[in-house]
C-alpha cells in the first residue's frame, strides 16, 4: 500500500465501518458513532451489528461481507474471541486499515500474545494494515475524524493546530488532549497505537512527517517496538524542520542489570533509549508540561553548537527557580558583555555584569524591559534568552509581556517563565509563537532538552572488510560465551591492540612471556575472574608463575566446581595512565550500542559512561571520550600527562564493528590500558557473550 493511501485510510477515511457498534448510549461501543457525528465527520458511517437494522439513523449490516461498496477504515469493538473473524472479513473485503479497540491480547500475557499473533497471521500477505489491538482510537481535526471511545470527546472541543500526538497509552489520550488544550495549543492529529501488533509509533509518526497540517510530533511512549521505522521518521522530520518531542516512561530503570557483563549492568534500558533518541535528533522531556511547551522553543530551528543562556528577570527569586535548576543540568548561564553594558548605558539603561540581569526595580517600565530584552536577543554572546517575569505578567502585561511579543527574535531562541499564574499573558505569548512556561521545572526541562538536541548522528554500516577475520574466529569458537583468549583474538582481528599472551594448560606448562607477568583463569563460564580469585598481578619469575597457576586453579575449582576451565592465561604486565572499559550490547529495543567508561574493578560503581548506537566513527568515539568525566585524567586535566586519546578513539570505533554480528548479545574489554600520547592503547581482558549457543 502506498504511503498516501495509508495516510488517507488512517486519517482521512471516506467510509468507516463500526464493527460491534451499539445503539445503547451507555455503552462504550456507541461512542465512536456518536462522537463522529458530534464533531462533524462528513463521511459515511456503517454500523455493523447482526441484531440491528439501524443505529443512530445509519443503516446497519449484520457483518462486513454484507456491506456494499468500498470501506476505507474499520473500527472493531467486538469481544476478544470474535476479533479474528472480524479481521478476516476485513481482509476479504480489502479494507486498507483496521483499528482494533478490543482488548485481551498481548497486554494480558502469554496467552494473549498467541491471540495477537493470530491477528498478524490473518493480515500477513494482504494489503490490510492493523492499528492496535487494545487501541482507544484516533482523531484528525482537519477531517473532523473523532474515531475513538475516549470519553473526553463527549464534551471537549478539540482546537485545530499544528501539534500531533502519537501515544502508546490509550488511557492518557484524554489527559494529553485536555492538558494541551489547557495550554492554548491546537492539534492536527491524535492517535493511540495500542499493542502495535502491526502499525506502530514509527510508521504512524512517519505519516505525520508528510502531513501538511502537522508542525511538531509529540510522542508519549512506554517502550520502543519499531526502532527502524521510528528512526527513519525522526530523521525525515528533522530534515523538514518538524521537531519530534518524546515523553517516555522508564527513567527508574536506569542501572538495571540486563546482562552478565559489567557493561550490561551499566547500560540500562533507559540509557540505551536516550542514546537512540539523541542519535536521531529527537528531544526527550521529563515533564508533561514541557511536552506541550517545548515545541514553540524549537519549531523552525536546528540544534545549536553552542548553548549559552542569558537570563533577565523582574523577579530575582523567580529567575533563580529556573537558573538554579538548569545549572544542575550543566547549562552555561552567561552575564552580559562589556560592549552590551556600554551600549545599554548610552540608552540610559543601567545593568550589572552579573549572570542574571535583574530588573526587579528598574524593569517596571516597558522601554527598559524591552530595551534589555532586544539587546540580549541581538547579542552574539548568548544562544538563548531566558526571560522571567514577575507580578507584572499578571497585572501589567504591557510592561513585561508586550515587549516579549513585539521583540525581534531573529534566529535567537527565547524562553519565557511567568512566575505568577497569568493565563491571559501566556495566551498572548502562545499567539505570537513565543515559548511560555507555567512552571520553572518545565522551563528548565525544555532548556535542557534544547541544549542536548543534536543533528542526526552519522551511524555507518559495519565494514565487511574489517570484520572478515573476526567472523572466521567467531565461527571457529563454540559455546554461548567465549573465553578471554578467544574474545581478545576477535577484538584483535577488528583492530584493537592486544597484550602479549600465552596459555598454560596446567601449572607445569612452560611459557616465555617475560616478567613481570599477570596470570588469569581462562574459562568461558567465569565473567568476574577477580571475584573468583582467578587473577594475580606482578608475578616476578617462572617459579612464582608455576606456584601462582597452582593456587589459581585450586581457588577457582573450589569456588566454581562446575565451571569449564581452559587453563591459565598469562600476559606480559601492562601499565598505562588510565584504565577504560569499552562495552558492546545489542539492546532489545534499539539495537547495537557501544559504551565507554572508567575501567577496572570500579566500573560498575562509578557508572560514568558515554553511549552511542553502534558502529561509530573515530570522530564520534572522540566525542564519547570527552563526555566521560573520569577520563579527564587522560585529557590533560590540570597539567597531567595526556593519554593517547586518538588511539583510544580508533580502538572504540574498531570494537564497535561488533554490530556486524547479529548473534553477539554483548561484549567488553575491561580494562583497555591507555598509554601516554603517541604510545597507543592495549586490551588486557575481554568477554563475548552470544545471544544463543
Amino acid at each position: 500500500m502506498s504511503t498516501n493511501k495509508l495516510y488517507q485510510a488512517v486519517f482521512d477515511p471516506r467510509t468507516i465501518a463500526l464493527i460491534g457498534a451499539s445503539g445503547d448510549e451507555k455503552k462504550n461501543t456507541s461512542r465512536p458513532q456518536r462522537y463522529l457525528k458530534r464533531h462533524g465527520y462528513k463521511g459515511t458511517l456503517i454500523p455493523v451489528n447482526p441484531g440491528r437494522d439501524e443505529i443512530f439513523g445509519d443503516k446497519a449490516y449484520p457483518d462486513v461481507t454484507a456491506i456494499p461498496g468500498e470501506v476505507d477504515h474499520a473500527f472493531v469493538m467486538v469481544p476478544t474471541k470474535a476479533v479474528p473473524q472480524a479481521v478476516k472479513q476485513c481482509v476479504a473485503k480489502k479494507i486498507p486499515v483496521v483499528t482494533v479497540y478490543s482488548d485481551g491480547f498481548a497486554e494480558t500475557g502469554a496467552e494473549g500474545r498467541v491471540k495477537q499473533q493470530e491477528l498478524n497471521d490473518i493480515i500477513r500477505g494482504s494489503n490490510t494494515r492493523l492499528v492496535g489491538p487494545n487501541c482507544i482510537g484516533l482523531m484528525s481535526t482537519q477531517t473532523h475524524l473523532a474515531l475513538s471511545v475516549n470519553a473526553v470527546l463527549e464534551k471537549l472541543e478539540i482546537t485545530p493546530g499544528g501539534l500531533a500526538i502519537v501515544s502508546q497509552s490509550g488511557s492518557m489520550m484524554g489527559g494529553l488532549m485536555s492538558r494541551g488544550l489547557g495550554r492554548g495549543v491546537g492539534f492536527s492529529k491524535l492517535i493511540s497505537v495500542g499493542n502495535e501488533a502491526d502499525l506502530g509509533v514509527g510508521e504512524l509518526a512517519g505519516l505525520l512527517v508528510d502531513d501538511p497540517h502537522t508542525d511538531a510530533i509529540l510522542l508519549f511512549m512506554e517502550t520502543i517496538r519499531d526502532a527502524p521505522h521510528l528512526a527513519d521518521a525522526a530523521r525525515r522530520a528533522y530534515a523538514v524542520n518538524k521537531p519530534v518531542i518524546v515523553y517516555k516512561l522508564g527513567r527508574s530503570e536506569v542501572g538495571q542489570d540486563l546482562a552478565a557483563s559489567h557493561t550490561g549492568a551499566m547500560a540500562g534500558t533507559d540509557e540505551a533509549v536516550d542514546a537512540f533518541f539523541k542519535a536521531h535528533a529527537m528531544l526527550r522531556v521529563d515533564t508533561l508540561e514541557a511536552l506541550f511547551e517545548l515545541p514553540a522553543l524549537v519549531q523552525g530551528r536546528k540544534p545549536n553548537k553552542k548553548h549559552r543562556v542569558a537570563a533577565m528577570t523582574t523577579t530575582g527569586g523567580g529567575a533563580a527557580c529556573v537558573v538554579d535548576r538548569i545549572g544542575t543540568y550543566g547549562v552555561d548561564v552567561v552575564g552580559p558583555t562589556d560592549v552590551l553594558v556600554a551600549a545599554l548605558a548610552q540608552k540610559n539603561i543601567s545593568i550589572s555584569k552579573s549572570r542574571i540581569t535583574d530588573l526587579t526595580l528598574a524593569g517596571a517600565k516597558k522601554e527598559i524591559y524591552g530595551g534589555v530584552l532586544n539587546a540580549l536577543l541581538a547579542s552574539d554572546h548568548c544562544d538563548l534568552v531566558l526571560a522571567v517575569a514577575g507580578s507584572s505578567a499578571q497585572f501589567q502585561p504591557q510592561i513585561a509581556v508586550e515587549p516579549l511579543v513585539e521583540a525581534d527574535r531573529g534566529d535567537k531562541a527565547l524562553a519565557v517563565f511567568l512566575a505568577p499564574h497569568a493565563e491571559a499573558s501566556l495566551k498572548l505569548l502562545a499567539s505570537a509563537g513565543v515559548a511560555g512556561f507555567r512552571t520553572p521545572e518545565s522551563c528548565a526541562d525544555s532548556i535542557r532538552a534544547w541544549r542536548e538536541w543534536t543533528p542526526p548522528a552519522d551511524i555507518p554500516a559495519p565494514d565487511a572488510r574489517q570484520t572478515a577475520d573476526a567472523e572466521k574466529l567467531l565461527k571457529a569458537a563454540t559455546g554461548k560465551q567465549l573465553n578471554e583468549q578467544q574474545a581478545c583474538a576477535v577484538f584483535g582481528a577488528l583492530g584493537v591492540p592486544q597484550a602479549q599472551t600465552a596459555v598454560m594448560a596446567d601449572a607445569n606448562t612452560k611459557v616465555d612471556i617475560g616478567y613481570p607477568a599477570v596470570a588469569k583463569i581462562l574459562s568461558p563460564d567465569i565473567a568476574h575472574k577477580t571475584d573468583a580469585g582467578g587473577v594475580v598481578l606482578n608475578i616476578a619469575d617462572a617459579a612464582a608463575l608455576k606456584q601462582t597457576a597452582q593456587d589459581i586453579l585450586s581457588r577457582v575449582k573450589a569456588k566454581h566446581p562446575q565451571a569449564k576451565l581452559n587453563g591459565i592465561l598469562v600476559q606480559r604486565m601492562e601499565r598505562g595512565l588510565a584504565e577504560v572499559i569499552v562495552g558492546y550490547k545489542r539492546d532489545p529495543q534499539v539495537g547495537p550500542l557501544v559504551v565507554i567508561g572508567v575501567g577496572g574493578i570500579f566500573a560498575e560503581v562509578y557508572k560514568d559512561i558515554a553511549m552511542r548506537l553502534a558502529p561509530v566513527t573515530a570522530e564520534t568515539a572522540m566525542q564519547m571520550i570527552e563526555e566521560v568525566k573520569g577520563l579527564a585524567v587522560i585529557r590533560g586535566y590540570r597539567g597531567l600527562p595526556r593519554g593517547d586519546c586518538a588511539a583510544l578513539a580508533q580502538a572504540v570505533a574498531a570494537f564497535s564493528q561488533l554490530a556486524a554480528f547479529d548473534d553477539i548479545a554483548e561484549a567488553e574489554i575491561n580494562p583497555l590500558m591507555i598509554k601516554a600520547e603517541g604510545d597507543g592503547v592495549v586490551a588486557v581482558d575481554g568477554l563475548i557473550v552470544r545471544r544463543q549457543a
